[in-house]
């Protein structure tokens, strides 16, 4: 039964294995992206707060976006079963360090992926993860740049309030 299953599929065992690993990454992204805005309203950070629940959506999207690719190639998607989830963070700067170390976490797995995916030939997933390989670069880049905020403003006085304000006006323009 387990061969005529592969015959249905395009996809090796090894690549489906690695899409599934990486819509377990993705929800559990949103999931920490959800629990850092609440942390955020919690703690007066309104725009922040906004902001990753902007980011715990795009999250999921990914997830789906995956999710769907496995199914359409006729292989088994695996809905992930997401368990440790931080609902504290140590500060606001401790937020948006966090983020970004997410993302680089992201961005290693879809390297990861991607030389599998030459390795094994399989050039359809190859050409599929461009998309996310592409998206990590802006994902990299918003984070690091709200954590630049942090070395630039301060945060004394008024400083946590204008990164708040100013974490969701970060563009990538390339």
């Amino acid at each position: 039964m387990k061969d005529l299953l592969r015959l249905k599929t395009s996809l090796t065992e090894e690549i489906e294995t690695l899409l599934n690993e990486q819509i377990k990454v993705e929800a559990h992204s949103s999931a920490v992206y959800l629990a850092m805005a609440s942390w955020c309203d919690r703690n007066g950070f309104d725009c922040s707060a906004r902001y990753f629940q902007k980011q715990s959506g795009e999250e999921r999207e990914h997830m789906l976006k995956l999710f769907n690719y496995v199914s359409d190639l006729g292989g088994r998607a695996i809905s992930p079963e997401i368990a440790n989830i931080p609902q504290e963070f140590e500060s606001f700067r401790g937020v948006f360090e966090q983020a970004l170390q997410q993302e680089i976490y992201v961005t290693q797995q879809f390297n990861r992926m991607a030389a599998k995916c030459i390795k094994a030939n399989d050039f359809v997933t190859f050409q599929f993860i461009q998309w996310f390989l592409k998206e990590q670069i802006e994902e990299e880049y918003v984070a690091r740049r709200a954590l630049e905020l942090f070395e630039v403003i301060g945060e004394e006085g008024t400083g946590r309030y204008e990164i708040d304000k100013r974490v969701p006006k970060i563009k990538y323009d390339n």
